[in-house]
């Protein structure tokens, strides 16, 4: 399947702080209200997987018109609510000791996959001692089809921004072409690279750095 590329500016913070009013701590696992969220991703792209993996358009309304074309149902209503708590509680229940956190914000889940786990210093290559993890989050995504999963990778401020951005990129891209060989509809699939301009912590420390190094997975009901 041929990658589309969008080009847009918005960032994954910007997002994120749209998508509900209230939302849990950053690397909190637990929901405060289980309503409704909303959001739509965008990211300055490049590259053989980045971008929206339709055959129809690149964009969002491209990915929901592959999606219904694919026969999955959207969401609605309080039903929103309750899929995501039960998708919630089974990637807690998978990834319980991974070293990868389960964050909610409104109806959003948020995997956050810390590099030290996952990639070797410098290298796009997944480690192969994650791919059992990896293998958890595919099966979960499986089950819980009608939600659309964004994968969007990050870096620290150590090197050159174009380097951070394509490690970034290479990185998330490794990810989503991983979830795609375990079975992961590519129609539901986003995958960006942010580099150095999204970080979640401070840069002037190594603990800082170690928390800015992350591949994310962004996961939304499929609303249609």
């Amino acid at each position: 399947m041929r990658a589309k590329i969008l080009v847009a500016g918005a960032s994954i913070a910007a997002l994120l702080g749209a998508a509900a009013c209230t939302t849990t701590d950053s690397y909190s696992s637990t929901p405060r209200r289980n309503n409704t969220g909303t959001g739509v991703i965008a990211g300055a792209l490049g590259g053989a997987l980045l971008g929206y993996l339709t055959n129809t358009s690149n964009s969002e309304e491209g990915r929901k018109n592959a999606l219904i074309g694919a026969g999955i149902g959207a969401l609605g209503g309080a039903a929103v609510g309750q899929y995501m708590d039960r998708q919630q509680r089974e990637l807690e229940a998978e990834l319980s000791g991974s070293g990868v956190g389960v964050a909610r914000q409104g109806d959003n889940l948020i995997l956050r996959m810390p590099s030290d786990v996952t990639f070797a210093t410098n290298q796009s290559s997944i480690n192969n001692r994650f791919y059992p993890t990896l293998d958890d989050v595919a099966a979960v995504l499986n089950r819980y089809d009608q939600s659309i999963v964004d994968v969007i990778g990050h870096a620290d401020s150590d090197g050159s921004d174009d380097y951070n951005l394509n490690l970034s990129r290479q990185r998330a891209s490794s990810v989503a072409r991983y979830l795609v060989d375990r079975g992961i509809l590519a129609d539901r699939l986003y995958v960006d690279g942010r580099g150095e301009s999204a970080p979640i912590a401070s840069n002037a420390t190594a603990e800082g750095k170690a928390q800015n190094r992350r591949v994310e997975i962004l996961i939304r009901p499929f609303r249609g």
